[in-house]
């Protein structure tokens, strides 16, 4: 079994980051489920000056007979203008980077942002397409194909480790 250090401590991590590079062009946009659970988390210690939107790619997966993702409704919720904008995607795991396109793909539906960074908790480093993480807190190379899922619970973070056994 896969043992991850602390979800908290891997977002503070992450917010350590994030303030180093923050400017009037920033915006947070995070990817469901888990880039929303950081997004909220970061909402508290980063404050209301920034913008903070949602973008769900599912639309756009090319791997949807395969990925399990299940198309629901549309969840993306981006109210503000992402033109020349430093875009920075928030999700808990990157893993082959398809979701990640998915996203990037939509994202250009709201406008042409100036730069787009990507910041995950946990990159474990088995990419599929030449995307890379910007900034990851924790990396894991690790193939066993176990799923990797950040959770609340209670109001607390966590992650989720299920063997899939791939």
């Amino acid at each position: 079994m896969i043992k991850l250090p602390s979800a908290q401590d891997l977002i503070l991590k992450l917010e350590n980051q994030i303030k180093l590079i923050l400017d009037d062009s920033t915006c947070l946009i995070g990817i469901p489920t888990g880039g929303h659970l950081i997004i909220k988390q970061l909402c508290k210690n980063l404050g209301d000056h920034l913008n903070y939107g949602l973008i769900d790619g599912s639309f756009y997966r090319d791997d949807l007979d395969i990925s399990g993702v299940k198309i629901k409704e549309k969840t993306s919720n981006i109210n503000f203008d992402i033109e020349n904008k430093k875009v920075i995607l928030i999700d808990d795991v990157f893993y082959t980077g398809r979701t990640i396109r998915a996203a990037i793909n939509e994202l250009f539906d709201y406008g042409r942002p100036k730069e787009i960074l990507l910041f995950v908790l946990v990159d474990r480093m088995k990419n599929e397409l030449p995307i890379k993480p910007t900034y990851s807190a924790y990396e894991l190379n690790n193939d066993k194909g176990d799923y990797i899922n950040l959770v609340e619970e209670r109001n607390i973070l966590s992650f989720e480790v299920k063997n899939i056994g791939r």
